[in-house]
């Protein structure tokens, strides 16, 4: 019977492993997109500074009320762009604002950067928003171009 059990288990996680597709979805790393992030900086004159995590930014205003955390909640106006210029979000948060923790990587670290009334532009590497993953209109692998307000921090 032990051997049976044996024999149906090695089978079940054989068969289950078997049924794992590789999607070939390969996250980038940052430094292989640190040259396209200068780049797009340089074209828009952006004057940018890089964070250790490897998001670039420029604070247009620091603001002077609370600064977030990840446990926060975030009220924000923002616009989203691709480097190629095509515009796939932009907007206010809804009423209930958003959990910064809740947020892609690159806002989490991003927006603690400045405080309440603050406004920031933020160059985020792919493995920093969505990875290889296709989201909405986003292609996988897209470094992401955030302009954003912070109007009130909870």
């Amino acid at each position: 019977m032990k051997q049976l059990f044996l024999v149906l288990t090695s089978f079940l996680l054989v068969g289950g492993i078997a049924c794992i597709k590789d999607t070939g979805c390969q996250t980038k790393s940052i430094d292989s997109e640190r040259a396209a992030i200068q780049a797009y900086a340089t074209a828009n004159s952006l004057s940018v500074t890089a964070h250790s995590s490897g998001v670039y930014y420029e604070i247009g205003s620091p603001g002077a009320g609370a600064t977030p955390t990840t446990s926060s909640k975030v009220f924000v106006t923002y616009t989203g762009k691709l480097l190629n210029g095509t515009t796939f979000d932009s907007g206010t948060t809804p009423a209930g604002g958003w959990v910064l923790s809740s947020l892609i990587q690159g806002w989490q670290i991003g927006l603690p950067l400045i405080q309440k009334g603050g406004s920031i532009k933020l160059i985020i590497p792919s493995s920093l928003a969505y990875g290889c993953q296709d989201v909405g209109t986003i292609p996988g692998n897209s470094i992401l171009f955030f302009d954003i307000q912070l109007n009130d921090v909870q």
